[in-house]
């Protein structure tokens, strides 16, 4: 499997704006174990690393797969595009 391309990223009250919701939900598969977040009626993955705690500076980004072309929305810690910051200024 291939790396997810990055499209877009913003602030989770920078997506909930865009999408006209006031929340977000994250939510745990009970029987698959993996997170996903629900806004309005539509859902989005979540970072593996919710489940441990590592997520700190929570964004979400819209991604595509390029195995399937599927692109989707995804919760993950900032600076996990695969580009380390090197300082913030």
């Amino acid at each position: 499997m291939e790396k997810l391309k990055f499209l877009e990223t913003m602030t989770v009250e920078e997506f909930k704006s865009k999408m006209s919701v006031n929340k977000i939900e994250v939510k745990q598969n009970p029987y698959t174990g993996k997170c996903f977040f629900v806004y309005g009626f539509e859902t989005g993955a979540v970072s593996e690393k919710f489940i441990n705690g590592e997520i700190t500076n929570s964004v979400i980004s819209q991604v595509c797969s390029p195995d399937t072309g599927d692109m989707f929305y995804m919760l993950h810690q900032k600076g996990d595009g695969g580009a380390p910051t090197l300082a913030t200024l």
